[in-house]
């Protein structure tokens, strides 16, 4: 019987005895945008390369969704470019619904944006390292929504529920490259 200590992973470090942890994502920063946006950002384990192909891929956002609302793309092209149209099957408060998106914005490797019918956007920035590490900001952008809109999302705390969702898609994007 040994003296060591049991991990849930049965593996210990032999230079200290303590249980063997798995890897973990870091914590998502808040970035400062401006007027109306919330952003953070994280370092993620992969090129900016294979980062922008998976999140210009709709076919491929319910990989990383952290909110847990995006369920599947109905229809859509798997690369966006500025002017594509996609559906994507979403569910809130158990409720199921589909959503029309155009892309606003895309740029190899660098961005894809995506806006709702309600004015406001989704993006996703790239900025490669160098060092095979990317840094990577998603951005609620609702500045785009008129005036009447965006107190209606800030009444309803939309802006603080996506802060959330963000958190969450960042650190899960991140945990898929550990």
């Amino acid at each position: 019987m040994s003296d060591q200590p049991e991990s849930a992973s049965g593996r210990t470090n032999p230079e200290t005895g303590l249980p063997v942890s798995a890897p973990q994502a870091a914590w998502p920063e808040r970035v400062g945008t401006g007027p109306r946006q919330v952003s953070y950002r994280i370092t993620v384990n992969a090129p900016a390369t294979e980062l922008w192909a998976l999140l210009a891929n709709p076919h491929r956002h319910h990989e990383v969704d952290g909110s847990e609302s995006v369920q599947y793309t109905r229809t859509g092209p798997t690369r966006l470019a500025v002017g594509d149209e996609f559906t994507m099957a979403m569910r809130k408060f158990g409720l199921p619904y589909t959503m029309r998106l155009v892309t606003t914005a895309s740029d190899q490797d660098r961005v894809v944006e995506w806006q709702h019918p309600g004015g406001h956007r989704w993006r996703w920035q790239f900025e490669d390292r160098g060092d095979g590490t990317t840094l990577v900001t998603e951005t609620f952008d609702y500045s785009w929504t008129r005036p009447l809109v965006a107190r209606a999302y800030e009444l309803s705390r939309r802006p603080a529920d996506n802060a959330n969702g963000i958190r969450s898609s960042l650190t899960r994007l991140a945990g898929l490259y550990l």
